[in-house]
């Protein structure tokens, strides 16, 4: 399996994270995620009465130096490690 499908597998199980997973986590997904699927940032950062969007977009501009091939193994190794949080707290 290369890179590609396995990240796109675990794109599918990070659906499968319980609601328990923090904030952080789901923003570095989300970082990790975008710079994976798009490249570096291409939106303005949203201003400050939109916090939610101004987190993500913080997290996307955070990767922005990986590859895109980095940012899909960082991303398959964070889902893997919260997946094995999950099951060893349950």
């Amino acid at each position: 399996m290369g890179l590609k499908e396995e990240f796109e597998e675990y794109t599918e199980k990070a659906k499968t994270l319980p609601e328990t997973t923090t904030n952080e986590s789901k923003l570095i997904l989300y970082g990790l995620f975008k710079q994976a699927t798009v490249g570096p940032v291409n939106t303005s950062r949203p201003g400050m009465f939109n916090m939610k969007e101004k987190y993500k977009w913080d997290a996307w501009k955070a990767v922005e130096g990986k590859s895109k091939e980095e940012a899909m193994s960082d991303y398959i190794t964070k889902v893997k490690q919260l997946l094995e949080e999950a099951a060893a707290s349950s």
